[in-house]
């Protein structure tokens, strides 16, 4: 079976345009679902941030349940990517934070889309495509949380900028489907999440991929 690299946020928050930090990290679903459909099939699951540093549960994807136990991360900029199959990226709004700029992320993700390696990523963690060669992403079919779910969800008029109007404007041939329902595009190797709704669709086309 392969390994499969989760890639995840090292913030505990989003610095809204007000300067305030919202309190969040990764959502415990986009995390939990995928790790559990990849490793129920076989599949090893390692986890890398940024710095190493431990990711955190946003409280808020919660609701009352305890928090998804995490493996130890890995230092993303000293990750391999030739000792894996696949790369997953779960959302939060922590990504939109740190992955959304991350140069080993962008450099990670970059070789892997140039290689044809299976990369998915789901709600928020769209955002770590934001910083790759632009060549690389321009012209892909993707998804990602959607302007009208940020405003439905309270956020938008704080948020500093929106994932859809930032893939729109690199060139991405972005599509959403119905607020907080399941969605996932496939461009490829490529594979993107609408929201948290996503999940598991989006972890079952990354395990066809990577079959």
């Amino acid at each position: 079976m392969a390994g499969i690299l989760f890639v995840m946020s090292a913030s505990d928050h989003w610095t809204l345009n007000d300067g305030t930090r919202h309190p969040t990290g990764f959502w415990a679903e986009e995390f939990a679902e995928p790790f559990r459909a990849l490793t129920e099939a076989g599949h090893t699951v390692d986890v890398a941030t940024p710095g190493g540093v431990t990711p955190v549960v946003d409280q808020g994807s919660l609701d009352g349940a305890a928090a998804p136990a995490v493996p130890a991360a890995l230092r993303l900029e000293d990750v391999d990517l030739d000792s894996y199959a696949a790369v997953f990226y779960p959302g939060g709004h922590a990504p939109m934070e740190d992955l959304a700029r991350d140069a080993a992320s962008a450099a990670l993700l970059g070789k892997a889309l140039a290689a044809g390696k299976p990369v998915a990523l789901v709600c928020h963690g769209v955002a770590a495509l934001l910083p790759v060669d632009r060549e690389l992403v321009a012209g892909r079919r993707v998804t990602g949380f959607s302007n009208e779910e940020e405003g439905l969800a309270g956020l938008a008029p704080k948020a500093p900028w929106l994932l859809e109007d930032r893939l729109v404007a690199l060139g991405a041939d972005y599509s959403a489907g119905e607020a907080f329902k399941p969605n996932v595009v496939v461009d490829g190797p490529l594979i993107t999440g609408q929201n948290p709704a996503s999940s598991a669709a989006t972890a079952a086309e990354l395990l066809k991929a990577v079959k």
